[in-house]
């Protein structure tokens, strides 16, 4: 329910100068307004002088960092920062969590909870960062999920604060493909609106006790508004407005294609993809003779198998290429917490590919004799559900999350 805006930054304002806090991020933007920096974070140090509340802000071109006295410097510095137009603030104490959205009508919709675990020491400088989402966060007693899975899933969100601008701003509007569980859904969500971001998030699994389930937990995060589930495939299900990130984790065989032909229609302007297996063209492989002179790449089944990988998601990264974005292959988690640990990272740029670019797909198709599935689906008509062709890919949408200029 929405709150005064005023009382609600007054709280902020409590659980910023208490001596608590251990974490907390503004940014985003109101409604017309626009702040005098694009982000801020504010954390506990611990230096020779003594305790010091550190506030590190970006101008969307470079960071800056102070360090102030406990008492009027830092009351006066939080005040400074409590007056800047943000949509969005996310502080984090030994004691509770704090979510304020600010909405289109200037009130507060804000979300309190409890913390479950002990707040870290504040640090030095030198202080180690092992986790985006800590293992002991009160997110995971809810979402549950093995240690491996948590790992990965830390990994994949590594991988997301690497491709996102860290100036971005705005509504940012996200679809997770094939969530299963939604381990990575829910903590995608709260990295996100950690980093002070407006997230819409949706779920999509072909399973409607999957879709259940997972609505049920975000009713029990308090996230409800903002994080929802559809039964569907990833080929059909509806999802509107059509999404600006794309994540798709470990999506078997040609899911993770149906995850990527969705992601171009769409226009969406980032896309993560953790292939799973990648049985469609090991079996075409199978049922030809390798060209000349690459027989011994593909007579043994296990070399088979493995250039079976490598060769579809080059292919698959030469395609969204195609597409107007730029695409790259990379390894996000250590192959001892799983074999399948690539990931497909992509970015609109919107750019025509050049005749190069075409003529290197057309040679490795032919030569190989293969016929990719991501072609294919590409190929197709768009389902009537897709609200983008892909001759739209370029021009961000009015209210997609932009950068500072």
């Amino acid at each position: 329910m929405p709150e005064p805006l005023d009382a609600a930054l007054t709280e902020v304002r409590a659980l910023l100068l208490d001596p608590a806090l251990t974490r907390a991020v503004a940014a985003g933007r109101r409604r017309g307004q626009r702040p005098t920096v694009v982000r801020a974070e504010l954390r506990p140090v611990t230096l020779k002088a003594g305790p010091r509340l550190q506030i590190s802000t970006s101008d969307g071109a470079r960071p800056y960092t102070r360090n102030v006295a406990p008492g009027a410097e830092a009351g006066a510095a939080v005040d400074a920062l409590l007056a800047e137009p943000f949509g969005n603030w996310h502080v984090e104490t030994a004691d509770a969590t704090l979510q304020l959205r600010v909405t289109k009508s200037g009130e507060a919709q804000v979300h309190r909870a409890a913390a479950s675990r002990p707040a870290p020491e504040p640090g030095g400088h030198d202080r180690a960062k092992d986790w985006l989402l800590d293992p002991g966060d009160p997110l995971f007693a809810e979402i549950g999920g093995s240690a491996a899975k948590r790992r990965q899933v830390d990994a994949f969100l590594r991988a997301l604060a690497a491709t996102l601008p860290d100036d971005l701003t705005g509504p940012l509007r996200v679809v997770d493909l094939g969530c299963g569980n939604a381990y990575l859904t829910f903590a995608a969500y709260r990295f996100l609106t950690g980093r002070g971001l407006d997230v819409d998030l949706v779920g999509v699994d072909v399973r409607e006790d999957q879709r259940r389930r997972n609505s049920e937990l975000a009713g029990r995060l308090g996230w409800a508004e903002r994080v929802r589930f559809v039964a569907g495939t990833i080929a059909d299900a509806v999802v509107e407005p059509a999404p600006d990130l794309v994540l798709a984790l470990h999506a078997c065989d040609t899911a993770t294609d149906e995850a990527l032909a969705r992601a171009v229609r769409w226009g969406a302007r980032w896309v993560l993809a953790a292939p799973c297996c990648h049985h469609d063209l090991a079996a075409q492989l199978r049922s030809r003779p390798a060209p000349e002179p690459y027989d011994l790449l593909t007579r043994q089944g296990i070399l088979r198998e493995r250039f079976a990988d490598v060769l579809t998601d080059a292919l698959r990264a030469g395609l969204l290429r195609l597409h107007g974005y730029r695409a790259e292959v990379v390894e996000f988690v250590d192959s001892r917490h799983t074999p399948r640990n690539l990931l497909i990272r992509a970015r609109l740029i919107g750019t025509a590919p050049t005749d190069a670019q075409r003529a290197e797909y057309r040679e490795l198709v032919g030569q190989w004799g293969v016929t990719p599935r991501l072609a294919t689906l590409l190929a197709d008509p768009p389902s009537l559900t897709a609200p983008h062709q892909p001759a739209s890919v370029g021009a961000p949408r009015p209210d997609s999350p932009t950068r500072r200029a």
